[in-house]
């Protein structure tokens, strides 16, 4: 599912006039929801993993880009790290939100309705650093 959910897709319109990709506007795509209900489906019959080079997910897409759908689908996913230790969606969300100065929002906040505001934001900071970043000359050949 590389084309659907993976980090550099082929269709322009992914692209903000950067270069860089707008996992957010990915996220609409009709591709990339069928790509999510396609492992969706695959999670249902049996464990799967998304599988990416990047080690930690907060510099990945699969944390910026594909854990906010499934989410909103009610999937928590898990982060494997390093030697296999597990890290939950929560705890990868509060580094998030303290790398961002966002701390005032993590699990122990007074603020936990403003909590999805705060991660939102600290995904589009995250994402605007590492997120792909192709050429304007690159898109036109998409």
């Amino acid at each position: 599912m590389g084309e659907p959910l993976g980090g550099r897709p082929s269709d322009p319109r992914a692209y903000d006039a950067d270069g860089v990709v707008n996992y957010e506007a990915r996220r609409k795509a009709a591709d990339f929801r069928a790509g999510i209900n396609r492992a969706l489906e695959l999670s249902r019959a049996s464990n799967i993993a998304l599988m990416c080079a990047e080690e930690d997910p907060l510099e990945c897409h699969r944390f910026l880009m594909i854990c906010p759908a499934l989410l909103e689908r009610g999937v928590t996913p898990s982060h494997i790290r390093r030697a296999g230790e597990l890290e939950s969606q929560r705890q990868a969300e509060d580094r998030l939100l303290k790398l961002h100065d966002l701390a005032a929002f993590d699990s122990g906040s007074l603020f936990a309705s403003e909590r999805g505001t705060a991660i939102q934001d600290a995904l589009r900071l995250q994402a605007k650093e590492f997120a792909f970043r192709a050429s304007a000359e690159a898109i036109e050949y998409f």
